[in-house]
């Protein structure tokens, strides 16, 4: 298993050992990884597996194969932080529309 350290991403290694516990599989990585690009690439040359976000699918290399996950995927809540004194008009339009954004679930 390929996937990220506590210490790195302690929300998506949350995640993940939650899906794991729920599935009723152990998804403790024997790889540690940083990024996106990293994980490919071991999944690649040691013919291991990872839990990769859908969009991964557009990046993998042809000797990589995507299958989604069954069931509702595990997932990451988001926030958004911004500096209150930046007076960037785009800022101030995604701030005046956070609550209209409509996120898809695949």
């Amino acid at each position: 298993m390929v996937g990220v350290p506590h210490n790195k991403s302690p929300a998506l290694r949350a995640v993940t050992d939650a899906y794991g516990a729920r599935i009723g599989v152990d998804l403790t990585p024997d790889h540690y990884v940083d990024n996106l690009s990293m994980a490919m690439s071991l999944v690649a040359s040691t013919r291991g597996i990872a839990l990769m976000p859908l969009y991964a699918r557009n990046l993998l290399p042809p000797t990589v194969i995507s299958r989604s996950l069954a069931g509702a995927p595990p997932t990451i809540d988001l926030s958004l932080g911004y500096n209150a004194a930046n007076t960037s008009p785009l800022l101030k339009t995604i701030v005046s529309r956070i609550g209209d954004l409509k996120f898809a679930n695949r």
